[in-house]
This record gives structure tokens, C-alpha cells and sequence, in this order.
């Protein structure tokens, strides 16, 4: 995978002031791709794009996805060559709470894209990211395929299985005539170091730990396909990138762990606690506590059959491997020093790509 192709092409992400698009974001300006984002501030006091000081990085818009007007002002401006459409309103149970904002953002907002894809000549290369709960889930013991029927449950999986067929209308009705390549890419549960949303696992047990308090998990037994953010972000930029030049790459993909990395919540916390004591020398527990919240699946696991096949991809951290990660990056937030936290970014952004 030789991800120099990006040095000096034109990338819009949308969504790059989240989590995964401020890590997107890192990624791209450490390969010197000329990085543009579009999206709302970031939603946390604390946050992974301002301790990154990405603002001055890259060419930062702030609008929201539903705005077209001023979407379609950003792509006549930025002229990309790949978009990476990432923004969403992406928690499960902000969903329950929010559901039209959630299916504004999350389906208009992809219809806004890819009408601004549509009417923009520079495009040549665009990646959907979606997720792992855009099928049906009816709970089997196997791993979802791309073909499986879309319905997600919730609003937030239902308004990312709408997103996909959105997708696939524009794709048939304009894009794939227009020669602009499109791949939808359904991820497993990404976490690593920078997250600070909330009802989220990682960033649960983080604020536990740093205040001694008991992690609360709501299902321990539920599973999920659990991996570094850096596993999807660098495959999203090889399907970018491969398809850039050769069409018959497009399509969709699930991007997740092996499947002896999907693991139980119980399971993945007691890893948590374990890293915890080991890095930072401080006990922490957990404690098996159901809210009464409203439904969430209990098993959900992804087969990455056709992404392995198609490019000889397959993920390089093993859950161990990530958990270390993740605490190590904590410790250097913990020291107050933002420099140390892009260097230590960048150092785990580096040793990535190096095993590719």
C-alpha cells in the first residue's frame, strides 16, 4: 500500500472536527495531502481537533451538513479531488432521544454531499462511511456481509441504512456516468485515544478511571467488533485510493477486527482495568449496572471476506496491542502537554503505517 499517492492531492473530509476525523486528519497532513474539513465545532469541551491544533493545519470550515448553500460554497471553493464524507450524528442512544436531527444529518446530510459530488468536475474518489449496524441484525453467531438486507433497528443504524441507499441511487443516477469512483464503508467499533464522547465504552471507562469511580457497563455481554480507529482510517484511504484508478474496486466494504478481537464489553473492560494498573500504577473496577436504556443489540460481528480478498487487507492490532495504545495516549493527555499528545499521535500513526 503506497499511501504517497496522497502527497499534494486535494482531500475534503466532512465531519473532521470528531474523533475519527480529527485521526483522518492527522493521517492525511502527516502524508501531505493538501486537507480541507467540513463540519460543526467539535461537540465537546475537551476535544481531540483543538488539542491537535488542527485548525491550523488544514483549511477548517465550519458549517453543518445540512446546510447545502454553504456545503456546495466549501466544494466550489476546495475543488477536491477524494471526498470522505464522515460527518453524522453517530451515538446510538442520541439517536433515541434526537431522532429527526439524526436522520436530517445522518441521510440529507449525505444526500448534500453527493448532490456537491455531483455538481463538482474535480471529484474523482468518494468514500460513504457508515457502520457495522447497517444490517438487520437478527443476532446469528456469524459475520454480516455485504449483501446481507440493510434495516438497522435504531434511528441512528436505520438512518445509516438509508444513507447506503442514498448512496447506491446516486451512484446509479449520476455518479457512475460521470466516472467519479464510490465505495460505502461499514466499520466495526472503532476506539483509540481522543475519544470524548459520551455513552461511548473507552471514553466511559476513561472518565471512570481519572475520577476513581466504578465503570458503570450497561451489557457486558454484548459483543461487538472492537478496533483501533487507525484500522478503518487507513482502509478507507486505500479504497480511496485504489479506486481512484481502477472503477471495478468500488463498491462496499465492512472494515473490522478479526474475529478473535470480537470481544464481550465485560471482557474488553477487564483489558481496560488490566492496561490501567499496568501503565498507570492506579486500580479501577467495573460494575455491571443495566440502565434501563433503550434497546441495543447483543452480538454483532462483520465478515471482512471481501475487503481481504479485493486488496489483502486484514487488520495489524490485535485488541491488546490497542488497549495499550489507548492508555499510553491517556497518560500523555493526563500530562497537560498538547505537543506531546500530536507527538504521540503521530508516533502511533507512524508505527501503522510502517507495518504496512
Amino acid at each position: 500500500m503506497d499511501l504517497s499517492f496522497y502527497k499534494n492531492k486535494k482531500v475534503l473530509i466532512t465531519g473532521h472536527t470528531g474523533f475519527k476525523g480529527s485521526w483522518m486528519s492527522m493521517v492525511l497532513i502527516r502524508l501531505g495531502a493538501k486537507v480541507s474539513g467540513y463540519a460543526l465545532l467539535p461537540g465537546t469541551t475537551e476535544n481531540l481537533f483543538d488539542l491537535c491544533g488542527l485548525d491550523k493545519k488544514m483549511d477548517s470550515y465550519i458549517g453543518d451538513i445540512r446546510d447545502l448553500n454553504r456545503l456546495k460554497e466549501v466544494f466550489d471553493e476546495v475543488k477536491p479531488e477524494i471526498v470522505i464524507h464522515m460527518a453524522a450524528q453517530p451515538i446510538v442512544r442520541e439517536s433515541y432521544k434526537a431522532p429527526v436531527y439524526t436522520y436530517e444529518t445522518n441521510v440529507m446530510g449525505t444526500v448534500n454531499v453527493l448532490e456537491c459530488v455531483r455538481n463538482t468536475s474535480s471529484v474523482k474518489s468518494v468514500i460513504n462511511v457508515t457502520t457495522d449496524k447497517v444490517y438487520k441484525n437478527i443476532e446469528q453467531d456469524k459475520g454480516y456481509v455485504e449483501t446481507d438486507e440493510l434495516n438497522g433497528y435504531d434511528p441512528y443504524s436505520n438512518s445509516k441504512s438509508c444513507s447506503e441507499l442514498v448512496t447506491s441511487s446516486y451512484i446509479n443516477s449520476f455518479l457512475k456516468e460521470k466516472g467519479i469512483a464510490v465505495t460505502t464503508m461499514r466499520a466495526g467499533n472503532v476506539i483509540g485515544g481522543g475519544d470524548f464522547a459520551v455513552d461511548r465504552i473507552i471514553p466511559d471507562c476513561i472518565r471512570a478511571a481519572i475520577n476513581k469511580e466504578n465503570i458503570i457497563i450497561r451489557n457486558p455481554y454484548a459483543i461487538r467488533p472492537f478496533q483501533h480507529v487507525l484500522e478503518p482510517v487507513i482502509a478507507y484511504l486505500m479504497v480511496a485510493m485504489e479506486q481512484y484508478n481502477d472503477h471495478s474496486k468500488c463498491g462496499s466494504y465492512n472494515v473490522g477486527p478479526k474475529d478473535e478481537d470480537c470481544w464481550e464489553t465485560g471482557r474488553l473492560t477487564d483489558l481496560f482495568c488490566d492496561k490501567w494498573k499496568e501503565i498507570m500504577s492506579e486500580e479501577v473496577q467495573w460494575v455491571n449496572k443495566h440502565d434501563g436504556g433503550p434497546h441495543e443489540a447483543g452480538f454483532l460481528k462483520l465478515d471482512c471476506n471481501k475487503i481481504s480478498s479485493t486488496f489483502n487487507w486484514k487488520p495489524k492490532w490485535n485488541m491488546e496491542c490497542n488497549m495499550e495504545k489507548i492508555v499510553e495516549w491517556i497518560k500523555v493527555y493526563l500530562s497537560g502537554d498538547k505537543d506531546a499528545v500530536v507527538s504521540c499521535m503521530n508516533e502511533q500513526i507512524k508505527e501503522y503505517i510502517d507495518e504496512l
